[in-house]
């Protein structure tokens, strides 16, 4: 979502004169630095923002960005890295796959055109799902898109079929992966289409009002987190009101807005204050509480608040982050970070030479 906010911005403020193209990574087979989703947008004067690599496609999508603007016409084009040649692009820089990207040209006149679109996923409360033409018998249908909700049995797109798209919508909405998948329209015609699911903002609710609320602030801003703080406001630093969508006390902890995407971490300090909020977050919240502090700490907290054993709960981690001997306010802040990561893609957070199989599941 950080990556969205940045192409955004930079549309917004760049001068009406200036034409763009957005390339878009719409496919991956095996190895690729960036995923499906990985977003690059160009103008025509040669400035561009987020990546669609690890800097080993940038150049040539570049140029290939700046044709479709001069011929205003999408184009898709397959990078294939796999092969050990050394005229292709990528070669030694770690790619050593397949990777499809969609380069469409904005029609600023158009209010469905791509910049609008991730305009409307950034302003949707929950995960967003986008379909996209990426092969069509129709170069006119190239790169067509839209942004669905629960009534798309009800419509048509471009008249593919729609028990098909539905089953494939549905199966991205429950595993929260994309997927490219083979569909025909009514007149037996075969297109592809992606089935992208986008995330959220990852929310992260921070409970406390000390020195290291800056260093956890520092890197959820880094992560592009929605960051609430709730504590002292008299104590919590100035700078935090800039960083910060909404701040509370730690009274009004109730108030901070909950959803499945959201993690909350108790770091308050005080044990009186983390008592009596725990019960009402833990009754709210789904998906993350991390709470700070030693292991005889929580152990007194729950026997007293009659809980039983709350890292029973999969939701709950207390000790609060990965275990990564971190110890200065900013390394303690990576290992909660990670953790929170870990959990919201449910993985494990371990050494990646130790995971069987790719790095990145199919659909």
């Amino acid at each position: 979502m950080k990556e969205i906010r940045k192409i955004l911005s930079h549309f917004d403020l760049a001068d009406a004169s200036e034409s763009f193209a957005l390339a878009s990574v719409v496919n991956v087979e095996e190895s690729s630095y960036r995923r499906i989703g990985a977003r690059m947008l160009v103008s025509s004067n040669g400035q561009w923002t987020g990546g669609i690599s690890g800097g080993c496609l940038e150049g040539d999508a570049l140029r290939r960005s700046q044709q479709a603007i001069f011929n205003n016409k999408p184009t898709r084009v397959v990078y294939d890295t796999m092969d050990d040649d050394q005229k292709e692009i990528g070669v030694g820089l770690g790619c050593n796959g397949l990777i499809e990207v969609l380069f469409t040209p904005i029609d600023r006149t158009n209010p469905d055109n791509p910049i609008e679109e991730l305009r409307r996923v950034l302003l949707s409360e929950g995960p967003s799902i986008l379909l996209k033409i990426i092969e069509s018998p129709e170069d006119g249908l190239l790169a067509k898109s839209r942004i669905i909700d629960e009534r798309f049995s009800h419509t048509s797109f471009y008249g593919l079929d729609m028990e098909s798209l539905a089953k494939a919508i549905q199966e991205t909405r429950i595993k929260r992966r994309p997927q490219v998948i083979e569909v025909v329209n009514d007149k037996q015609e075969a297109f592809k289409i992606l089935v992208e699911y986008i995330r959220p903002e990852t929310k992260l609710v921070i409970i406390g009002d000390n020195y290291d609320v800056l260093a956890l602030t520092g890197m959820a801003i880094e992560l592009g987190w929605e960051i609430h703080i709730v504590g002292r406001k008299k104590k919590i630093p100035k700078k935090l009101y800039h960083s910060a969508k909404a701040i509370y006390e730690y009274e009004e902890a109730d108030q901070v807005p909950i959803d499945e995407f959201t993690a909350v971490v108790l770091m308050s300090h005080d044990y009186n204050w983390d008592k009596r909020i725990l019960p009402s977050i833990l009754e709210r919240v789904s998906t993350y509480v991390g709470m700070l502090g030693p292991r005889k700490r929580l152990e007194k907290m729950q026997t007293e608040l009659q809980l039983g054993d709350l890292n029973k709960k999969d939701c709950f981690f207390s000790p609060v982050g990965l275990d990564i001997g971190a110890e200065s306010p900013e390394e303690i802040a990576v290992s909660i970070c990670a953790e929170i990561i870990s959990v919201m893609r449910k993985r494990e957070g371990r050494p990646l030479k130790y995971r069987p199989g790719t790095i990145h599941e199919r659909f």
